[in-house]
């Protein structure tokens, strides 16, 4: 689940004195004191006062505030607060079917449980608030609930938030599971300083905020000082006074716009955002290969790429920093900085031009093509009703669309039209030298299919200092992923480089490179000044020797506790326990490591991946019986997943128990016949068992999808039988897949003259 409403920074506060104090009789810094207010989870955390507090000297931007979907991010259930239809109404999707009712001013949904039974569950708050609107129920231990059906409030209707199939009740991404948890999933970007506390031992969560919704203090950071320094007239002071308060960057709106991974609670203005999130790069899985977005990314990643970003140009030169909505309407927010002559602000870039005219978009002005944003920033609709720009700021290429499957605005807006006939029009605008303007999608989409070609594009990219850091921190870490080239080298340089985007790219490449060369690639790392970049290189190292550290020594047990700061302020999370039983592994403390492998699954007993791990684990320990049970539980919840089939199947082999281990290869194959592996496996284990036949029957049927592995099988178990026409057929085969292959042509003259011998 994504949260559809993020927090966003809020302007510099104006300095004036208050005119209304605190209520006194009560300490501003005092953790753990309820407000007066009917929510239950409210605490004024130390150093922090209640929101209420802000509105009575800055009256006007709670004002402009309180018109914020911000402010209406999370809201105890109400009237007026709830806009879903609870009168009575019926929703069914796939077999379940969900009534929504009220009583007594009380909101109630009645639904599949965990159980798989229908019950009754209470709404006890809203979240978001437009285009759509979820609703949260506590469903015991502390743990608030999304529902997975939602309001779409424009069209009025409830609407399914998932895709295919429904989840098995109680399972990760049932409503009920760990996936739309709030404490777990959404807690960091809907409430004012939100603490999820996680009870390890209890298994539960005593979660409380400042405020149910964002406030103030979400993008100003505490606000006891500031009010302590108005108290004492410290602010009415001729001299610029201290406020108490961090300056506004761009940090705080992306700490929830973002794709990115929390390192370490408690993030606040001013802080560096590095040091408390990682990052998501431009993965195949998240990002097209030209940048644009794919997956739900927020902005961070998508404006990181922008040259606007790298000119300085920050979220609040376009947005308003308390009602969010933008500075300017249509094209005169975007001609604030593209004008006709170059703001002086900009040194390095000149954005300067006429760009708001009919010669540059070729479209009617102020028709819709001729927006700036349309073709710029093309939006993308995730959570079925809530479309996004992309704010990679992107110049159309419908001629890479053509060839790389990448999207573009034109065919966007232009709907039944072919990129062929965009990319036509744009060259009877533009000539076609627009065709050759530089685009990272090449170099990406090469290494995603495995072009070894495609190395020297992204090396060019690593090196080049145009490119903004996010792209070149991600190009070395696709390098790493190719496999067969050298680039230990390539990631020791990227280490060196003065992006710390660079740099956490260098380090995550690093875990792809032979265990030996990481410390010389990337143990500079260890020391970084950024905390994304040290627990990546700790967790890149964490198979080093000890005594290979030499000086390096105290750097990476610092990088370690790091590392552990991470996991313990993800404690509620199974993956990242996975994962650093993974790490404790590599460490030789397996103990511990089984313990973190247990203590994922006890988060999320339904996801198998924990127990793969878990098994696998068993595997490299020598502990094959434990490791084929593991995977047979797993299994039995997911009894339609080939990996699991085929890692049983692995375990069963290392048991000896090589029937049984046909029969899951079997079924590994019928689940997901396009795997070349588990055919293999299995025509492998057949001919072990004495029914190598049987295995070349099989491999006869498969050769036709022209996998060299598989002919080159059915050619070893063709000469194994003395089956010479047959084999004289897969030589052949083999021969036309590897022309340059002189051992198969002289098998196959062996193979003629046999044959014609006889």
């Amino acid at each position: 689940m994504a949260a559809s409403v993020r927090s966003a920074a809020v302007g510099r506060v104006a300095v004036l004195l208050f005119l209304l104090l605190a209520p006194a009789g009560r300490s501003l810094a005092t953790d753990d004191i309820p407000t007066s207010g009917a929510d239950p989870q409210i605490s004024i955390h130390e150093g922090f006062v209640d929101e209420r507090t802000c509105a009575s000297c800055h009256a006007d931007q709670a004002a402009a505030f309180s018109r914020s979907h911000h402010a209406k991010a999370m809201a105890l259930a109400d009237e007026q607060t709830v806009r879903g239809d609870f009168d009575k109404s019926r929703f069914d999707h796939d077999g379940v079917v969900t009534t929504f009712t009220r009583r007594d001013g009380r909101f109630f949904v009645n639904t599949e449980g965990a159980e798989g039974n229908q019950a009754e569950f209470e709404v006890e708050y809203t979240f978001a608030y437009e285009p759509l609107q979820q609703y949260l129920v506590d469903i015991g231990g502390g743990r608030l609930q999304a529902l997975d059906i939602a309001w779409d409030t424009a069209r009025r209707m409830w609407f399914w938030l998932g895709d295919g199939t429904p989840a098995k009740p109680g399972s990760t991404y049932h409503w009920t599971g760990p996936f739309y948890r709030w404490n777990r999933t959404c807690i960091d970007c809907h409430s004012t300083d939100p603490q999820a506390r996680f009870q390890p031992q209890a298994n539960e969560y005593k979660s409380t905020y400042v405020a149910t919704s964002i406030g103030c203090q979400s993008c100003h950071g505490p606000g006891a000082r500031h009010v302590a320094s108005a108290q004492s007239g410290n602010l009415s002071s001729s001299v610029k006074p201290d406020t108490g308060l961090p300056k506004v960057d761009a940090g705080i709106c992306f700490a929830c716009h973002a794709r990115r991974t929390k390192l370490l609670d408690g993030y606040q203005p001013g802080k560096p955002f590095l040091d408390y999130f990682s990052p998501a790069l431009l993965r195949q899985d998240l990002y097209f290969p030209d940048g644009q977005i794919l997956d739900e990314v927020f902005e961070y990643g998508s404006f990181q790429q922008s040259k606007m970003a790298r000119a300085g140009v920050t979220c609040l030169d376009c947005h308003r920093p308390h009602d969010a909505g933008l500075k300017a309407e249509g094209n005169a927010l975007c001609t604030q900085c593209h004008t006709e002559a170059k703001p002086e602000r900009f040194v390095n870039q000149d954005p300067s031009g006429l760009f708001d005219t009919p010669e540059h978009t070729h479209h009617q002005a102020g028709s819709t093509g001729a927006q700036c944003a349309n073709c710029h920033m093309p939006e993308r609709t995730y959570m079925k009703v809530d479309p996004r720009r992309d704010h990679s700021f992107v110049i159309p290429r419908p001629d890479l669309s053509a060839t790389l499957g990448t999207p573009n605005a034109c065919t966007t807006c232009h709907v039944g039209k072919t990129d062929d006939w965009a990319a036509e029009t744009m060259d009877g605008w533009y000539g076609t030298q627009w065709r050759k303007r530089g685009s990272i999608a090449h170099a990406f989409t090469g290494v995603a299919n495995g072009d070894q070609a495609a190395v020297e594009a992204l090396r060019d990219l690593v090196g080049d200092q145009n490119q903004a850091g996010i792209v070149r921190g991600s190009a070395i870490a696709a390098m790493s992923r190719t496999g067969g080239a050298d680039i230990t080298t390539d990631i020791q340089t990227a280490a060196a480089d003065a992006d710390p985007l660079v740099r956490l790219g260098a380090a995550e490449a690093a875990s792809n490179i032979p265990s030996e060369q990481r410390l010389d690639a990337i143990g500079k790392l260890l020391g970084d000044e950024t905390r994304a970049v040290r627990v990546a290189a700790a967790n890149a190292l964490a198979g080093t020797p000890p005594h290979l550290f030499g000086n390096q020594q105290g750097n990476f047990e610092a990088a370690v506790a790091d590392l552990r700061a991470y996991v313990e302020a993800n404690a509620d999370v199974a993956e990242t326990q996975s994962n650093y039983g993974f790490f404790l592994f590599a460490r030789q403390r397996t103990a511990e490591a089984e313990a973190a492998f247990r203590r994922a699954i006890s988060l999320d007993p339904t996801l198998e991946g924990m127990r793969i791990n878990l098994a696998e684990f068993y595997r490299a320990t020598g502990q094959n019986d434990r490791s084929e049970q593991t995977y047979a539980e797993a299994i039995r919840m997911a009894p339609e997943r080939a990996d699991l089939r085929y890692g049983h199947a692995l375990s069963l082999v290392r048991k000896q128990a090589l029937t049984n281990a046909i029969v899951e290869l079997e079924e590994a194959v019928r689940l997901d016949p396009q795997n070349s592996q588990y055919k293999t496996t299995f025509a492998v284990a057949l001919d072990s068992a004495g029914r190598t036949g049987e295995a070349l029957d099989r491999l006869d049927g498969w050769v036709t999808g022209g996998d060299p592995d598989i002919i080159g099988l059915a050619l070893q178990y063709s000469l194994k039988l003395r089956r010479l026409p047959e084999a004289l057929e897969y030589a052949e085969d083999l021969a036309r897949l590897r022309p340059q292959d002189r051992q198969i042509s002289g098998l196959i003259g062996q193979l003629k003259q046999a044959i014609n011998g006889k």
